[in-house]
C-alpha cells in the first residue's frame, strides 16, 4: 500500500503537466489567431476606408460630369448637347407671335433730303382709271410724295495719292529734298488703318482673313505683316485714350471686375477687366494673383463687383458686393451632390428666387429702396441661418461653402444701401465675353506688343459701344491725330 502512492502522485502531476501544456499550446494558438483576425480587422478598416474615399470621389466625379453653366463657371457654349440647362417653361398667353399691338415699330428712319446724294423725282404716266396720258406736275393740293430711299455702298475703289519729292540745288552748292508731310509718313492712309483695326479688333477677324476682306471691300491688297503693322500703329495712337481711360476707372465710384485667361507667346497669361457703365478697360498680365490686380487698378478706393476670388476678397467688405449669380451657381451645384447637401441647395436657391424677384421689381421702379430693403430684411434672415446650419451639413461641400460665405457676410448685400451698385456682376462678364471670343478665334498673342493691342483695342471698342459712340470715326481721328502730333480723342463719356 504505502510504496503504490508515490506512483500515483506522480502520473497524476505527470497528466497535469501534459493538460498544462496542452492547454499553454492551444493559449498560444488562439492568441495567433486573436493577432492574425485584429490584423485582418486593420485591413479591413483600412479598406473600407478606401472604398469610403473612393464612393465619396466617385460621387463628386458624378457631380462634375453633370456640372453645366447653370452650375458652374463654365460658359454657355462649354455645354454639351445632353447635359444643357433646362430652359424656362412659359405659361401659353394666347397671343400671336410677334409684335403686339401698340408694340412701338423700329423701322429704319428716312435720312433728311439734304443728305440724300441723289434724288429722283417719279410721276405717273398714265391714269390707273382711264389710261389717259398724266402731265409731269406736282399735286395742287400741296401733298408731299411718299418718299423712298435706297442706301447702296459705291464699289470699293482705293483713293491713291502719290507724292513726288523733288531734290532741288541751292546757289551754295547743297541740294535740298522736300519732306513728306506728316499725314503721308505712312504707306496707308488714316482711313484704311482705322478700317484694318476695326476688322481685327472689333469684329475679331483674323489677319489672313482681314487682308482678303480689305481686299475684297476695298480693293486695296495688303501683305500680312502689313496688317500687323498697321495694328501696332493703331496701338500707339490709341496709347493716350486708353490710360485716360485706366486712371478714370481706377477713380470711378463702382467697378465691375473679372478675368479670364488668355495665351502670349505659348505661355499662360490672364486677361483682366474694369467696367463701369460707360467705360470697359481691358489688361493683360501673366499673372493672376493680388499683385496683377494692385499691377492694373491699383488701391482702388471704389465700391468692387465681383466673384469670391481671391484677389478680390481683401478689398473692404463694406465696399466689396459679390456675385450673386455665381452664388446661384454655386447652390445649384449643391443639388448635384444629392442627400443633405441637395436639400440645403434647394433651401438657398428659393430664397435666391425671392431675393432677384424683389431686385428686378426695385430695378423696374415698381419699389423703392425703403421697400426694398423692408422685404429683403426676412430673406436676409434665413439665408443667415441657412448658412449657420449648413455649417454643419453631412456634406464636406457644402459645410466648406457655408463656412466660406459667413465671414463675408457683409458683401453680399453692398448693393441694399449703396446706389449705382448690383448684386451680380453681369456687367463685366458681358463686357468680357467679347475678350473670350477673340480668344477662341486667335489663340492669344504673340509679342508684348500684341497683348498691348488686344488690350486698347478691346477697351475702345468696348467703351465706345457702352456710349453709342461710331468706333471707326473714333479710330479714324485718333490715328490722325497722333500723325500729326495732335491731342488725341477722348474715351470719357462727355
Amino acid at each position: 500500500m504505502l510504496a503504490t502512492a508515490p506512483r500515483s502522485t506522480n502520473a497524476r502531476e505527470r497528466q497535469l503537466e501534459r493538460e498544462n501544456r496542452e492547454l499553454r499550446a492551444e493559449n498560444a494558438a488562439l492568441k495567433s489567431r486573436v493577432s492574425e483576425l485584429e490584423a485582418r480587422l486593420t485591413k479591413f478598416d483600412e479598406v473600407e476606408a478606401k472604398l469610403a474615399a473612393v464612393s465619396e470621389r466617385m460621387a463628386e466625379l458624378e457631380a462634375r460630369l453633370k456640372e453645366n453653366s447653370a452650375s458652374s463657371h463654365r460658359p454657355p457654349s462649354s455645354d454639351p448637347p445632353w447635359n444643357k440647362p433646362p430652359q424656362r417653361k412659359r405659361e401659353p398667353t394666347g397671343r400671336k407671335r410677334g409684335a403686339q399691338p401698340g408694340h412701338e415699330g423700329a423701322a429704319r428712319e428716312l435720312v433728311p433730303v439734304e443728305q440724300v446724294d441723289t434724288v429722283v423725282p417719279l410721276f405717273p404716266a398714265d391714269c390707273r382709271r382711264c389710261g389717259a396720258a398724266l402731265p409731269r406736275r406736282k399735286t395742287t393740293d400741296g401733298t408731299p410724295p411718299r418718299r423712298h430711299q435706297v442706301v447702296e455702298i459705291p464699289p470699293g475703289k482705293p483713293k491713291i495719292t502719290e507724292y513726288q519729292i523733288h531734290a532741288t540745288p541751292c546757289s551754295c552748292g547743297a541740294v535740298t529734298c522736300a519732306e513728306l508731310p506728316a499725314e503721308a509718313q505712312s504707306s496707308f492712309g488714316p482711313g484704311l488703318q482705322a478700317r484694318v483695326a476695326l476688322l481685327t479688333g472689333r469684329y475679331r477677324l483674323s489677319r489672313r482673313e482681314a487682308v482678303d476682306a480689305v481686299k475684297d471691300l476695298f480693293g486695296v491688297e495688303l501683305a500680312l505683316g502689313s496688317i500687323t503693322s498697321l495694328e501696332q500703329a493703331t496701338s500707339d495712337a490709341l496709347e493716350a485714350p486708353y490710360n485716360e481711360a485706366l486712371e478714370a476707372v481706377r477713380q470711378a465710384e463702382v467697378v465691375h471686375a473679372d478675368e479670364t485667361g488668355w495665351r502670349n507667346v505659348n505661355m499662360r497669361a490672364w486677361l483682366w477687366i474694369a467696367a463701369t457703365t460707360n467705360l470697359a478697360v481691358f489688361w493683360i498680365d501673366p499673372r493672376r494673383n493680388r499683385d496683377a490686380f494692385l499691377r492694373f487698378l491699383g488701391a482702388l478706393a471704389g465700391f468692387l463687383i465681383t466673384d469670391r476670388w481671391g484677389a478680390y476678397v481683401r478689398h473692404a467688405r463694406r465696399r466689396h458686393q459679390l456675385c450673386w449669380a455665381h452664388l446661384k451657381r454655386d447652390f445649384e451645384k449643391l443639388l448635384l451632390r444629392g442627400g443633405q447637401a441637395k436639400k440645403l441647395g434647394n433651401a438657398l436657391l428659393a430664397q435666391v428666387k425671392a431675393m432677384f424677384e424683389l431686385w428686378h421689381l426695385f430695378e423696374a421702379d415698381e419699389i423703392g429702396r425703403p421697400t426694398l430693403c423692408r422685404h429683403m430684411a426676412p430673406i436676409k434672415k434665413r439665408v443667415r441661418a441657412l448658412l449657420v446650419a449648413g455649417t454643419h451639413n453631412s456634406h464636406k461641400k457644402a459645410r466648406g461653402l457655408c463656412a466660406r460665405l459667413l465671414p463675408v457676410w457683409t458683401c453680399l448685400w453692398v448693393f441694399l444701401r449703396v446706389p449705382g451698385v448690383e448684386p451680380t456682376n453681369n456687367v463685366g462678364e458681358r463686357d468680357l465675353r467679347k475678350a473670350v471670343l477673340w480668344r477662341k478665334g486667335s489663340f492669344g498673342s504673340q509679342s508684348a506688343g500684341g497683348c498691348l493691342y488686344v488690350s486698347r483695342i478691346l477697351t475702345a471698342a468696348a467703351s465706345l459701344r457702352k456710349q453709342r459712340r461710331n468706333v471707326l470715326d473714333f479710330l479714324e481721328t485718333a490715328i490722325r491725330a497722333h500723325r500729326e502730333g495732335l491731342p488725341a480723342p477722348s474715351l470719357l463719356a462727355a
